[in-house]
This record gives C-alpha cells, structure tokens and sequence, in this order.
C-alpha cells in the first residue's frame, strides 16, 4: 500500500470518528433540571436524553442542575460549564427567582448576560422558561413571562415558555390522579417528567439540528 493512500486512509477513518462523536448538550437549571426528590434515571436530564436517543438523535446531555439556584447563581457559573467539547446550551433558570419575589428585570439582565455569553462561542441555545401566576400580580406577571419569547427573538433561541405547561394545562385533580407532582406541589413526579419531555422534546430535536461540525 503506497503511503499516500494510507495516509489517505487514516485521514478518512479519523475523519468518520469525528463525524460520530456524540453531540453534547449542556442543560443549565435548577432543581428541576437536576432532578430534585427522583431516583437516578427519572429526572429531567436522563428522561430526555432517553427520549431524543429514542429518535435517532446521538447525544450527551449533561446535568448542570443546581437545586435552588437563580439566574443571578446560573450566570456566575456558567462560564466554567462552557467547557471545550458542549456544542449546545440549554438554560432552564427563573423558578427560583419568581419564588423569591426578585423582580424580574433583574431576570432578564442574567438570563440576557448568558445568551450573549453562549452565542458569543457561536453556540446555539435554548430557553426555557415558567410561567408566573396571578397571584404575584398582573404586573409582575406580565413582565416574567414576557422574558422568554423576547430575549428568544433577540437571540434567535429555541423558545420553551412553559417548562411545566403540559402538566399545568390539566386540572389539579387530574394532576393528583395521575401522580404528576411530588407531595411539595413544586416538582412533577417521575410521570410528571415524562409529560415535561414529551413536550420539551421536539424543541431540543430543534436545537440540536442547529449544530454544526464547528461548533
């Protein structure tokens, strides 16, 4: 075999190898991305992973869920979780912040800090939000949930508004009957996160279609 083939050779196979690494998704979060009161492998982190391997998709989706963290905790931490081989971010922050009545520009002002972090490495990101309720008042409502489909537009982010949507469209009585939420009546259950996946699902499919061999 002449060397310039076998060169050749080794080039293609080293070539094909690359090709085949896994895509690595980082998913920055809280306690329900960390998979706060569930056994290993019921969380949010490997119910999804389970879920897009299930459709073809080849990927690592690391857990860098802190339970109780803020956006303000999220921000400090995720320049050093932007190691070399994440080729996309999922930020799932807020839940902490609209619990512990910060305002919520100063939500924005972090959540707005790490998409410009994660789109400065031309890294391609998502958005995942929750819902304020009525209850903090229309004002602060309105200017919560106003945060994601706008910072999404700015950023040109795949946009969740709702993490928990699917489970909040059903009644609480159905919520209980079906055992989607743990006894806090803050984390879903196990089966809560299957019904949370099944509809994140095809928006980190998205996602990852937006990564390139660059990135």
């Amino acid at each position: 075999m002449g060397k310039a083939l076998a060169a050749g050779l080794v080039s293609a196979s080293l070539a094909s190898t690359a090709a085949a690494e896994p895509i690595t998704l980082l998913a920055v979060g809280d306690s329900l991305t960390q998979g706060y009161g569930l056994n290993p492998g019921e969380g949010l982190v490997p119910q999804l992973q389970g879920w897009l391997q299930a459709r073809g998709a080849d990927v690592n989706v690391i857990n860098a869920g802190v339970s109780g963290d803020t956006t303000s905790g999220g921000r400090a931490r995720l320049g050093w979780s932007l190691t070399p081989e994440v080729d996309a971010v999922m930020i799932a922050l807020g839940g902490n912040d609209m619990l512990r009545g910060q305002p919520p520009a100063k939500a924005r002002e972090n959540l707005d800090a790490m998409l410009a972090e994660v789109t400065a490495k031309g890294l391609p990101a998502a958005l995942v939000g929750l819902q304020a309720p009525g209850n903090y008042g229309a004002a602060y409502q309105e200017a919560f949930n106003a945060i994601w489909p706008e910072l999404g537009a700015q950023y040109g982010a795949v946009v969740v508004d709702n993490l928990l949507g699917p489970i909040a469209a059903q009644s609480p009585e159905e919520r209980a009957a079906q055992g989607l939420m743990q006894a806090d009546g803050i984390h879903p259950s196990a089966k809560g996160v299957v019904l949370v996946v099944e509809a994140l699902g095809p928006k980190v499919l998205e996602l990852l279609d937006r990564v390139t061999p660059d990135s």
